[in-house]
Formats: structure tokens, C-alpha cells, sequence
């Protein structure tokens, strides 16, 4: 037990490592398959989203294990289409830096949300994600295989969620919700400091 709660402890602190905490490149930079699978797993404020999004649905359980990541890269991807369409929404990073925030603190306070509730939450959220992949994807026919890799890259990181869930899970409820108030904080925490410019 004291191995798996070490290796969690580890993952999350080295989500929290990289340098560059957005993942935003020049948009001429960003093109192909292989940019919109690393786009989102090269910036904290993704990865931490992504993961505290699988980490939720597997504390709600049921049908919300499957719906709400889903709800989140379907989303994500009408986000995607008004950025590449060039339509404005205000507050886009601002609205990443939250969604760390608020996805955080929801996994740390394990909130029991209604699958749709939980479901409009995350979807709203996945318009800024979205949104901030979409801006930066060329209009080439690299485009679509840059929406595909960034689609496939947040499915991924909602799987990695949802296995730390899991593993959470294994190590027994009281200690389990202890790592799971822990990891919900690191990422809240995160989050703050990426709203605040820090991160």
C-alpha cells in the first residue's frame, strides 16, 4: 500500500514539474498528428484537467465513469471547431487555469454530483480546452490529424485518471481518501498558481 500511495505521490508531483506550464505554441508550429497528440500532455494546465476530469468520473461511478470524459472530448472538439472557425471566447486561458481549480477541488471534497450536473461542469470546461487547441490548429489537411491527435491524447489522459481512480481505490477507503484529498489539493493548488501566473 505504501508503494502504490509513494508512486501516486510521485506522478503527481511530476505533472507539476515541467517549465512550461501552458501548452500553447506559435500557431505555425502546430501541424500533424504528432503536435495535437503532445499538445495537450506538454502543458500542466491539460494534464492536471484531463487527469482530475477521469479521477472524478471514477468517484461518481456507474454511468458517469464513461459519460463525463466523453462529454469532455466531445465538447472539447466543438471548442476546437470555434477556435480553428476563428470565433472569439473570452477568458480562454483564464478559463483552463479554473477548470484545474475547481476539477481539482471537486476530486478533493470527493463532491457526489449528478451525472449531468457533472457532465455540463466538465463540458463547459472542455470549451476553453477546446478552444485553445482549436486556435492553434492549421487550416491544412495536417488540421485534421492535429484534432485527432490532441482527441486521442485527452482520451488517454481521462484513462490515466481514471486508473489513478482505480488504484486510489485499491489501497483501501480511509487511505484512499486521504491520497484522494491529497492529489485533488496538489492539482487545486496547481491550478491557483497557473490563474495566478506563477506556475
Amino acid at each position: 500500500m505504501k508503494a502504490i500511495l509513494k508512486s501516486v505521490l510521485l506522478a503527481l508531483v511530476a505533472t507539476a514539474l515541467p517549465a512550461a506550464a501552458y501548452a500553447h505554441p506559435v500557431a505555425g508550429e502546430a501541424a500533424g498528428f504528432a503536435h495535437g497528440f503532445t499538445h495537450p500532455i506538454s502543458g500542466i494546465d491539460h494534464v492536471l484537467a484531463m487527469i482530475m476530469v477521469g479521477v472524478f468520473a471514477y468517484q461518481l461511478g456507474g454511468h458517469a465513469t464513461w459519460l463525463v470524459p466523453a462529454t469532455f472530448v466531445l465538447v472539447m472538439a466543438l471548442g476546437g471547431a470555434l477556435g480553428v472557425a476563428g470565433i472569439d471566447i473570452p477568458f480562454v486561458e483564464a478559463g483552463i487555469a479554473l477548470s484545474v481549480v475547481l476539477l481539482g477541488a471537486v476530486v478533493a471534497f470527493n463532491v457526489k454530483a449528478p451525472a449531468a450536473i457533472a457532465m455540463a461542469v466538465v463540458g463547459l470546461f472542455a470549451t476553453f480546452h477546446g478552444h485553445a487547441h482549436g486556435a492553434e490548429m492549421p487550416e491544412s489537411a495536417a488540421g485534421a490529424a492535429y484534432g485527432g491527435g490532441f482527441l486521442i491524447a485527452t482520451a488517454l489522459l481521462h484513462a490515466v485518471g481514471l486508473g489513478l481512480g482505480y488504484a486510489i481505490g485499491r489501497i483501501g477507503e480511509r487511505r484512499g481518501f486521504i491520497v484522494t484529498r491529497l492529489a485533488g489539493g496538489i492539482a487545486a493548488i496547481a491550478g491557483v498558481g497557473i490563474l495566478a501566473g506563477v506556475i
